[in-house]
């Protein structure tokens, strides 16, 4: 009922002349193996990779480009991704032009003939808008280059990105995939052979695996998936209904598929459902540190996906990252909210929000009293 964990760090030959699947735990376990079949099985593609974060997915996708190279890339991206273009790879002579990826217009002008890839995520972070993956590999395919995807936001469970014609699938399984916050681990899936076989090489070459242990932990939270997200997403439905109804609290509330969203046609013909991270922002009459720091039963912290409730600032937390002017050019301001939902009653979420805004506000009023 369980893959055996295979912690050998390598492996007998039965004799010097002798074939031998496994010889060395780098190039290949029996465990990873596993999990590499298994999230390639969930998004119906050839290949898979695993490998030890999200963001050594990300740059393994990465080592496929060579100085010259033009990347076309969503302005709105996780910092840390932001991060590893801007002060590493940029270094390395790769060109990055950020676009708003809901434009297609402004997508397919950003192209050149140096052009070699469009990299967005899905849902974008954090302001939670929809990018269509047909769409932009229509684009992508008319001119001769990669569709990348983080779909890290929505798993195979509410999208596969492939067969919209995505060539390259990145996830974070630290987030849903995992789903416990108990493992670091980044996942690749690709039906491309020439890809499949680079990926490999730089996974073996320089090393970036995921260990047994930690393939067995993904492997643990893939079996309960589609339960977990099914509970997230019901959950966030109410959380809204609640956040909906604090007008006096909250400017903005930013959730695929809510009336006025741009993006929901998109999000209703290519995605299952919207997963459970909801974003907001706060009006001036909440203090936003008081906020995020008030709450009893919701943890303050990044990352999400996990079966925990998880609450941030963006702009102190996750897209720190970002300079200030960034920040401010994209939207994310000291008063915008991200929450992950997790698991528990949606009662007691909302209870403990409640409180959160009463100290909040509370302290916002004898601020100005001063």
């Amino acid at each position: 009922m369980n893959v055996p964990l295979y912690q050998s760090t390598t492996y007998a030959f039965k004799d010097i002349d002798g074939e031998n699947k496994y010889d060395y735990s780098r190039s290949l376990n029996p465990t990873r193996e596993y999990l590499e079949d298994q999230i390639a099985c969930l998004e119906d593609a050839k290949h898979g990779f695993a490998y030890a974060s999200g963001s050594a997915a990300i740059h393994a996708v990465f080592t496929l480009f060579k100085p010259g190279d033009h990347i076309v890339v969503s302005k709105n991206i996780y910092g840390g991704t932001f991060r590893l273009i801007n002060d590493y790879l940029k270094n390395l002579d790769i060109e990055f032009t950020q676009v708003d990826t809901q434009d297609l217009a402004d997508v397919e002008s950003a192209i050149k003939p140096n052009t070699k890839a469009i990299y967005f995520e899905t849902i974008d972070n954090p302001f939670m808008k929809v990018t269509s993956v047909k769409h932009i590999a229509e684009i992508a395919h008319k001119h001769g280059v990669f569709t990348i995807v983080d779909n890290t936001f929505l798993t195979p469970y509410l999208q596969q990105a492939l067969n919209l014609g995505a060539d390259i699938v990145i996830h974070s399984a630290t987030k849903y995939l995992g789903g416990h916050s108990d493992v670091i681990a980044g996942l690749v899936v690709t039906n491309n052979e020439e890809v499949a076989d680079k990926l490999y090489f730089c996974q073996n070459a320089v090393g970036g695996i995921l260990a047994p242990e930690d393939c067995m932990l993904v492997i643990r939270g893939i079996k309960t998936l589609s339960v977990r997200l099914d509970r997230h997403i019901q959950n966030a439905q109410k959380v809204l209904q609640y956040l909906d109804s604090k007008t006096d609290e909250i400017k903005h509330i930013y959730y695929p598929g809510r009336a006025g969203d741009e993006t929901d046609e998109i999000a209703r013909n290519e995605l299952k459902g919207y997963g459970g991270v909801i974003t907001f922002e706060l009006n001036d009459n909440v203090d936003p540190k008081a906020f995020v720091n008030s709450p009893e039963l919701i943890w303050l912290a990044v990352s999400l996906g996990s079966v925990e409730s998880l609450i941030e600032l963006p702009y102190y937390m996750t897209h720190a990252e970002l300079p200030v002017e960034e920040r401010n050019k994209v939207g994310i301001t000291p008063q915008l909210v991200r929450l992950s939902v997790g698991l528990e009653d949606p009662e007691d979420l909302i209870a403990d929000f409640e409180q959160a805004f009463a100290k909040a506000k509370k302290l916002t009023a004898v601020e100005s009293a001063k």
